[in-house]
């Protein structure tokens, strides 16, 4: 006969009389890759909002450096700056190690930073870009959540946040390398889930169009006419209508919650046409 594990109490809640204190973050410590911009910075806000120390990730230090000032004058919470290109196997590794020298624990982890750069065709999709955009959207990620798991779990908790796209579920001609990156992200999603759960928890937002920075390089008078008939909610998202969904993955709000993949499109994935 097949024998079981003993059943694991749940965690305590916060205060069982306060349901928003399940979303309180203070004295945790979340780090936010691709965090300076868009839907990165919005939750590197909403984190410090709730309690949370953060560490935002970019490319470009400058515009980290940037965001850290304004949060932490806002706030009052500690915010490093970090730069980090997640394509880069040795800049994740020092990414963490910069974490635990300056924090000694990390509690949240986002993975955030990606990227789609546009091709006229796919016979012109070269080997270097092909490479760049799996390194970007799913080896950084692997890697981090590889490193932060492992510690996290010896630990005794945290929770990992990995940032998707519709693109894994509903890819375009001009997103082929990019979805089939993050279809291997949500798929990651569940592994990772497997493999550090149970005091790790992993899970996936997976976004729709939203109007970051990126939008300003769209036809928006086009999108418009698109999103009439392939968004339910006729339009794109805003980038802070991520954060409900990061602070519930993030806090003791999705305390029974893992291996999920949330889908935050205004309904674009699933639509009519």
């Amino acid at each position: 006969m097949r024998a079981f594990p003993p059943l694991r109490k749940a965690a305590p809640m916060t205060d069982v009389t306060n349901p928003m204190s399940l979303f309180d973050l203070t004295g945790k410590v979340a780090v936010v890759t691709g965090g300076s911009r868009g839907l990165g910075k919005a939750m590197v806000e909403a984190f410090a909002r709730q309690g949370a120390d953060v560490v935002i990730a970019s490319r470009k230090l400058p515009a980290c450096e940037e965001l850290a000032a304004a949060v932490s004058a806002e706030t009052g919470r500690r915010a490093v700056p970090v730069a980090c290109h997640v394509g880069d196997w040795a800049q994740c590794d020092a990414l963490f190690e910069t974490v635990y020298a300056e924090f000694g624990r990390c509690d949240v982890l986002v993975n955030n930073a990606g990227m789609s750069p546009l091709y006229n065709s796919l016979v012109e999709v070269t080997e270097a870009l092909f490479d760049k955009v799996i390194e970007v959207n799913l080896r950084g990620p692997f890697r981090l959540m590889s490193l932060f798991g492992d510690r996290m779990k010896r630990d005794g908790g945290g929770s990992i946040i990995n940032v998707s796209s519709i693109a894994a579920v509903k890819p375009t001609e001009v997103e082929v390398t990019y979805g089939a990156a993050k279809a291997g992200l949500n798929n990651m999603t569940i592994s990772f889930a497997r493999t550090y759960g149970p005091e790790v928890r992993v899970n996936c937002i997976m976004p729709g169009p939203f109007m970051t920075d990126i939008s300003k390089a769209w036809d928006l008078e086009a999108f418009a006419e698109r999103a009439k008939t392939e968004i339910t909610l006729l339009r794109g998202g805003e980038p802070e209508e991520v954060v409900g969904a990061a602070l519930y993955f993030a806090s003791a709000a999705s305390a029974y919650t893992t291996g999920a993949v949330l889908k935050i499109d205004g309904g674009a994935a699933y639509s009519p046409a």
